[in-house]
Order: C-alpha cells, then sequence, then structure tokens
C-alpha cells in the first residue's frame, strides 16, 4: 500500500527537514525584523531638542544604545540558519 518502508522513510526524513528549515529561516526572519522596529522604534520615541548637530548627536547616542542589541539578534538570527 506504501510501498518500501525506507523509502518512506527517507520521505518523512526529508520533510521533516524541510520543515525545520523553514521554521530556522522564520525565525531568523522575525528576529530581523524586530531588530529593525526596536531601532526605529528607539528613534521615533526620541524627544530631539536643539540645533540638528544637537540632535544629530541625541539620535546617535540613541543608537548607540539601541544598536548593540539589534546586533544581537541579527547575529543570532543568522547562526540559526547555519
Amino acid at each position: 500500500m506504501f510501498g518500501d518502508p525506507d523509502e518512506l522513510r527517507a520521505r518523512m526524513k526529508d520533510m521533516a527537514d524541510q520543515m525545520q528549515s523553514s521554521q530556522e529561516v522564520a525565525w531568523a526572519d522575525n528576529a530581523i525584523k524586530l531588530a529593525v522596529e526596536m531601532t526605529v522604534a528607539s528613534i521615533n520615541r526620541l524627544n530631539l531638542q536643539g540645533n540638528s548637530d544637537e540632535q544629530a548627536m541625541q539620535v546617535r547616542d540613541a543608537i548607540r544604545v539601541v544598536f548593540p542589541e539589534a546586533v544581537t539578534l541579527v547575529r543570532e538570527a543568522r547562526q540559526g540558519l547555519r
């Protein structure tokens, strides 16, 4: 009815491997999306004051705090794809 049991087992393993690969890609996509959203949200919440140079410094300071966290998320996502 189902053919060769070894062939069925091999096909099931291939299907499971494909599903796991898809989950890893989805996790990586979500982590990268979160990193981008986190950075954008942080910058959007800034209450910039002063002239353009002072405002640029405020944005750089905020990115200096947020960026390492975003990089960590992206790095972990990329490692999950290996």
